[in-house]
């Protein structure tokens, strides 16, 4: 294994840690946001907090989760790979949803948020499950 190849995986591994800690925490920050009255200080604080947090930590990580992986599954030769497979469909979703808090993120932002606080307490869940989802695969390789 190339010395290459393991630092690699040290920035795949902490891009990962970084991406994950920004998706628990988003929809927590959209929980207390979704409560403040709209326009209010608390509210602005939050739509800045949640920016930041998605440009600055999640985004880039998110960037480096990909270039990372995709070289990590292309070297260690994981493509036809059943659990790869099966990981990869878990991290396109893990990214959809990323997509989708940056939506949620913007409408919060503008005052034209849809949800309550429960929606957000439910959806804060989905990156827990995918994320088990992926390590189980990517540790045990059941298929």
């Amino acid at each position: 294994m190339s010395h290459f190849y393991l630092w690699i995986k040290v920035v795949h591994i902490l891009a990962v840690i970084s991406w994950m800690a920004g998706m628990l925490y988003l929809p927590r920050l959209f929980v207390y946001h979704a409560d403040a009255a709209g326009g209010s200080t608390e509210a602005k604080t939050f739509a800045v907090m949640e920016r930041r947090l998605m440009r600055a930590i999640m985004l880039p990580a998110l960037l480096a989760v990909w270039a990372s992986g995709i070289t990590l599954a292309i070297w260690g030769g994981y493509l036809h790979e059943g659990w790869f497979q099966a990981k990869f469909v878990f991290v396109i979703a893990m990214s959809a949803l990323h997509g989708y808090f940056a939506i949620v993120r913007k409408a919060l932002a503008d005052g034209k948020n849809q949800h309550g606080a429960r929606f957000f307490r439910v959806i804060n869940e989905v990156p827990t499950v995918l994320m088990v989802a992926i390590v189980i695969l990517v540790v045990v390789k059941p298929i």
